[in-house]
């Protein structure tokens, strides 16, 4: 294990150079066959991290003198019955639910109660899991839309409306054929529900992309009934546009939209420049690549894993009480480095867990388990990275520290994790399978 391991590190480190690769780093060979399930790490080592400080709104004008703080003042709760340490992981597994897929990115459920697992494919496909089986017409196809030619573009993101049920509405990211981003709203069918009608799209966003990579994908409904957009900073690398720090691009952000009033959406009153001085859209900032980020079903807190350039993944966080505004240090910092550039002074967020590219090369953001299989795992955000196919779990102890531990060893290429109706934890294999982490 700890040749491959090794021979695997050897193959990112290489292939990530100057600029780290948000999702699929070309010196990365894809898999000819379905990896091995994962074995749990045999030696790791639980650290408690800083807790994060809460962002201020930017001010009119700003002085370069600022440092990212991570020791400020914590002024938020733990999470609901928290672990007192992070569960042994050699009494799990990763168990795998199907395999066959094509490029599989992302998972999602239409929370209507049929148990469903929808897998997006990067090529522009959806494809619906039932009962462990994946049914064999699929649920959408929009292969001719999608531009897939560049490994960080295609089909990246899938969320399904509170209100499925009533309305059969789903929400994709998607690149174009012309290497833009499109955000998009579908219908299912009204006379299949495992079928959604390809020519119901309606384009709510259109994002021009000025290189192939760094396209962010994230795409989820928030505690508060609104959709959220990970954006990433625009590629190539060092962000040589400075967008994720610029007020006036879309690029480098978390956007948040109302998609229940306006056509095609309209402006939540409380996001931080609805009124004026940036893009209204903006929710959060200072981003390179959020390559997935999810909120706790139970708390409503936010987790983001944004991908490094080329030493520093992270993931960032944001708990439910948070104003928004928040600005996350990219390009200023790469994690809790400095990068470059001078900063400004305003209050930016550092990273509440990061690991350099001895570990891995393109953090995967994760989901909080909430299901009932495990009750040992409440609570524990679990998050891997594409490149060495580790597996982490990050959780605060009831002082509200947080503890982060490497768990489980290489599980193919992690590509996105994923939760049922019962919040049970899925992982996507962009290999081709889907897995379910399970006792032993």
């Amino acid at each position: 294990m700890k040749r491959t391991l090794l021979v695997v590190l050897i193959l990112m480190l290489n292939g990530c150079g100057g600029g780290s690769a948000g999702l699929s780093p070309s010196a990365t060979p894809a898999p000819t066959t379905a990896p091995a399930v994962a074995t749990p790490a045999s030696a790791t080592q639980t650290s408690a991290l800083p807790s994060p400080t809460l962002p201020t709104m930017p001010p009119a004008t700003v002085a370069p003198t600022a440092t990212l703080s991570p020791t400020a003042t914590e002024t938020t709760q733990p999470s609901p019955r928290p672990p007192q340490g992070l569960p042994d992981p050699s009494a799990y597994t990763w168990r795998p639910v199907v395999g066959g897929l094509q490029k599989p990115l992302g998972l999602a459920t239409a929370g209507d109660g049929t148990g469903r697992l929808f897998v997006v494919e990067q090529a522009g496909r959806i494809q619906v899991v039932q009962n462990g089986q994946m049914i064999p017409a699929l649920f959408l196809d929009i292969t001719s839309r999608v531009g897939s030619r560049a490994n960080e573009q295609g089909l990246l993101g899938l969320a399904f409306h509170p209100r499925f049920v009533e309305n059969g509405f789903f929400y994709v990211n998607y690149t174009d054929l012309n290497g833009d981003t499109v955000i998009a709203r579908f219908q299912v069918s009204p006379d299949d529900p495992n079928r959604a009608d390809p020519g119901s799209e309606k384009r709510l966003l259109s994002i021009p992309q000025p290189y192939p990579n760094h396209n962010g994908g994230a795409v989820e409904f928030g505690p508060d009934g609104f959709l959220y957009l990970g954006l990433g900073d625009g590629g190539s690398a060092g962000d040589p546009q400075g967008n994720s720090q610029s007020l006036d691009t879309l690029l480098g952000k978390i956007l948040r939209i109302d998609v229940g009033n306006g056509d095609p959406y309209a402006i939540p009153p409380d996001n931080p420049f609805s009124g004026g001085g940036g893009r209204p859209e903006i929710w959060a900032y200072g981003l390179r690549n959020p390559w997935r980020f999810s909120f706790d079903r139970l708390t409503g807190d936010l987790y983001i894993g944004d991908v490094g350039q080329n030493q520093i993944e992270e993931i960032d966080f944001l708990p439910a009480n948070a104003p928004s505004g928040a600005n996350f240090g990219w390009d200023f910092f790469e994690g809790s480095s400095a990068y470059e550039g001078a900063p400004p002074d305003v209050q930016m967020i550092p990273p509440v867990a990061e690991y350099s590219h001895e570990m891995g090369c393109s953090v995967t953001g994760g989901v909080v388990y909430r299901g009932s299989r495990l009750p040992e795992w409440q609570g524990v955000y679990l998050y891997g990275d594409y490149c060495s196919g580790l597996v982490w779990g990050l959780a605060r102890d009831a002082q509200g520290s947080w503890l982060n531990q490497m768990l489980f060893e290489p599980v193919g290429q992690v590509t996105s994790f994923g939760q049922d109706e019962q919040g049970e934890v899925y992982l996507v294999d962009q290999g081709g399978i889907v897995y379910v982490l399970e006792a032993k």
